[in-house]
């Protein structure tokens, strides 16, 4: 007795390509799944065949970027009035290196996580002099109680590593 799923006919167009063809097809569109433009966050894929008695099964997980997608701006919303101590000469310059390491988009928004964005928020505030540094970047970055990002950040091993390429990129 045949069953549908080993009719040639009906794999899609498969049926004419040897397993080893399918399997390499296979891999080239898990590669193309795992570029950047195409992230199944969340998603598990399985995939299982059968090749001389015996059976494989193959599974990736996919948990999404590490740092989160930018929002695309609304292109009739009004451009962004940064605070007088965050658009100093000084300031300017370290807008610009932040941008330029992909850390902020041209809108001085971040593109990186919260907590990076807190130590980020600290570095300048504390090259610019800013006291009441929450209280700046929650109102640029429309954000709340960044002070509990921080001090999250600070017991993360990662956010040594991004410490010191702050120290290194200002």
């Amino acid at each position: 007795m045949k069953y549908k799923d080993e009719d040639p006919d009906n794999l899609g167009g498969l049926g004419d390509l040897l397993p080893a063809e399918v399997l390499k097809m296979l891999y080239e569109l898990l590669e193309q799944m795992q570029q950047k433009s195409h992230t199944n966050q969340g998603s598990k894929i399985e995939v299982v065949y059968v090749a001389s008695g015996g059976q494989h099964v193959e599974t990736q997980i996919n948990i999404g970027d590490t740092y989160p997608k930018p929002s695309k701006p609304k292109e009739d919303a009004a451009p962004l009035t940064l605070p007088a101590s965050l658009a100093t000469g000084e300031a300017m310059k370290l807008w610009e290196k932040a941008q330029s390491a992909g850390y902020v988009d041209a809108n001085c928004q971040p593109l990186i996580s919260r907590t990076q964005s807190a130590l980020l928020a600290d570095a300048m505030a504390k090259r610019l002099g800013i006291k009441k540094k929450w209280k700046v970047f929650e109102s640029l970055w429309n954000r709340k109680n960044m002070y509990r990002d921080y001090y999250k950040a600070l017991y993360l091993q990662q956010s040594l590593v991004f410490q010191d390429e702050i120290k290194r990129l200002f």
